[in-house]
């Protein structure tokens, strides 16, 4: 069986889908791994790394498709959206696809792939389960995001995070508010705090206030009901129009007070939540920094603009895409972890693929499958009807093997 990983095309993406520390793991199991030229280059993986470990290049993408049994990506069909339509018409029939595939915003993408007769594993779908937490790249990339946000905060503002005396005067720390307490929302607490700010943060979530508490923050407590405030996974479960109305009304004091915001809310699959309105912008100190992680999915900022950094009341507002690029090389090397782990799941010590639908994970993560869409979640997003009892009976039993 052969696996390939072709370079990441979509515009921005430094990260590589396998690293050459992982090439031992496929080549132990009897697989050969063909390689994209100049797929880890970005990420500061050079092409000699994956030849020394066991990897063959090519410098033919069309090469990797025709070719490789199982492709491995970071961003795949559905998380790319701009330039993939050539991978697409080179997917055969049988073929297995790895990757990111923004699944609830781009359900087509599925279907696309089903169509082709190929299967699909999203990685965002992997169960928020123990035995699975080694496999869930969400949280890994938004670790590095989390972390980054604080940098690019910290670079924007015009004044320095700790408190520091000196001959010339004591700088008071700058106050630093998280909104949206996560993954993502706790690195950036993490690293805010040991950057010296004083820090607080805000999570509609009522279990969110012992972890803020955990990492050195401060909880900021609004007289709201949040009973009903999260969802499967952890998730923060989308709120009515009343409750984002009423909260952003307590917050605008809290906001007034900060030097720099960060804001991480987003809901799987739906539009990220407005938590800072311009009317808290406006109420903002001159120079003060938000940066907006939901820039992707339309933003937690009235004002952000995606990919942009803009200037509004005195505010400057970053909205960037693709954080964890920016860290391509530890990126990488924790996708690939997660893509290892996968890999351990669905493939024997002979190297043999072997997709056991009976799995939750492996019922939850493809979304595409010998011509159908198994998934129940994307079948439902793409207005397919339930499968019967008998067809789930056949995808269950459909443990594909090849060699």
């Amino acid at each position: 069986m052969i696996i390939g990983i072709p370079k990441e095309i979509k515009t921005g993406e430094q990260r590589v889908a396998m690293t050459p520390a992982n090439i031992e793991f496929l080549t132990n199991r009897g697989l050969q791994v063909l390689f994209q030229s100049d797929a880890g280059t970005a990420a500061g993986y050079p092409d000699a790394e994956y030849t020394a470990a066991g990897a063959t290049l090519s410098s033919e993408r069309a090469e990797i498709f025709a070719s490789a049994d199982i492709i491995l990506q970071v961003q795949s069909f559905g998380s790319n959206n701009e330039n993939s339509d050539d991978d697409l018409a080179r997917l055969r029939s049988g073929q297995l696809v790895i990757g990111m595939m923004d699944p609830l915003a781009s359900p087509s993408a599925a279907q696309a792939v089903a169509d082709k007769g190929a299967t699909a594993i999203a990685l965002e779908l992997v169960p928020r389960i123990s035995r699975a937490q080694s496999m869930d790249v969400l949280s890994s990339m938004a670790t590095l995001a989390g972390y980054k946000a604080v940098l690019m905060g910290a670079s924007a503002a015009p004044r320095i995070f700790p408190m520091l005396m000196t001959a010339a005067g004591t700088l008071q720390p700058a106050r630093v508010l998280i909104m949206g307490v996560g993954v993502a929302g706790l690195q950036a607490c993490a690293t805010a705090k040991r950057l010296g700010a004083v820090v607080e943060a805000y999570d509609v979530r009522p279990a969110a206030r012992e972890q803020i508490i955990s990492v050195g923050a401060k909880p900021v407590e609004l007289d709201l009901d949040t009973g009903e405030s999260e969802g499967a996974g952890g998730y923060a479960k989308e709120q009515g129009e009343d409750f984002l109305r009423r909260q952003r009304e307590l917050m605008t004091a809290v906001v007034a007070e900060q030097d720099i915001i960060i804001t991480t809310a987003a809901i799987p699959g739906a539009k990220s939540p407005i938590l800072v309105t311009e009317d808290m912008v406006v109420a903002m100190k001159p120079g003060s920094v938000i940066v907006d992680l939901a820039a992707e999915r339309g933003g937690n900022c009235d004002l952000t603009e995606q990919g942009k950094t803009v200037v509004a009341h005195d505010v400057t507002i970053l909205g960037p895409e693709n954080v964890p690029s920016d860290l391509a090389y530890h990126a990488s090397q924790m996708y690939v972890k997660n893509m290892q782990t996968l890999l351990e799941l669905i493939l024997d010590e002979q190297g043999n693929l072997n997709l056991d639908f009976n799995d939750e994970i492996v019922a939850g993560t493809v979304v595409a499958h010998q011509g159908n869409i198994p998934h129940p979640h994307m079948r439902k997003l793409l207005g397919l009807a339930e499968l019967s009892k008998e067809q789930q009976a056949v995808t269950a039993e459909s443990n594909q093997e090849e060699k």
